[in-house]
């Protein structure tokens, strides 16, 4: 399996956000790391168009086999157009994957066993994909569109309004940490939510998207709540 680690090098909302410092190292490498560690690729790569990006992700481990050409690295391009891409060198190259994995710079608290696990699970279920979700933090069954009036007549069904939240269906969503694949049917689907398509559940607190300056403080204070717990672990093991 492929493990391709998409990571532009323009960011608007925050800037260089790929390589941003969290709790003591760049953003990119948490993910570089989980993918080596957990064992299950062939190659771990990053596909990025800027050379600032390609040394720190050279640096902690990562292949950076091409520097991304400019028509798939704007605003506009998909991350699947990227995996796509990185498919396609290394086919001219002559080497062909039968899987592939998409993992986001963006999902630091995704780490080896996650990888592990979901490989495991899309191995034994003979998924053609998998993706990995969370559950939703608030139903959007208590949600609705309020229009230039303000007006909140019809915003929730008058049944959801009778129900108490212990009594609604559960809610996932995607939360961006790991996409798995075949090959050939991200090839023909050029997305990883297709037919034969599993989830893997993963906690809330392992979700975090990192997209704006709040994410990281968010994201960073779980690291070191983890890391002081380890600690204490440690502590009681070596008292005892």
């Amino acid at each position: 399996m492929l493990a391709v680690i998409p990571a532009r090098g323009g960011s608007k909302g925050v800037p260089k956000k790929n390589i941003k410092e969290l709790a003591g190292k760049p953003l990119i490498a948490y993910t570089i790391e989980a993918a080596i560690e957990s064992d299950i690729f062939e190659k771990v790569i990053v596909s990025t168009d800027s050379r600032e990006i390609a040394e720190v992700a050279v640096a902690y481990g990562a292949e950076v086999p091409f520097l991304r050409p400019g028509v798939i690295s704007g605003d506009m391009v998909s991350s699947d157009d990227v995996i796509l891409h990185a498919l396609s060198f290394f086919r001219e190259q002559g080497t062909v994957f039968d899987e592939v994995c998409k993992l986001q710079a963006t999902s630091p608290l995704r780490n080896s066993w996650h990888l592990k696990e979901a490989y495991k699970l899309f191995y034994e279920r003979k998924a053609d994909f998998l993706v990995s979700v969370c559950e939703c933090e608030h139903s959007p069954l208590w949600s609705g569109v309020i229009g230039k009036d303000l007006r909140l007549d019809n915003f929730i069904p008058e049944q959801v309004k009778r129900s108490c939240r212990q009594e609604l269906q559960t809610y996932y969503r995607l939360n961006g940490a790991i996409y798995m694949g075949k090959t050939r049917q991200f090839i023909e689907n050029r997305s990883f939510l297709g037919e034969n398509s599993i989830a893997y559940i993963m906690e809330q607190k392992e979700s975090v998207d990192i997209d704006s300056q709040l994410d990281f403080k968010i994201a960073e204070s779980i690291i070191e709540d983890v890391k002081e717990y380890r600690h204490e672990t440690c502590m009681r093991g070596d008292i005892g």
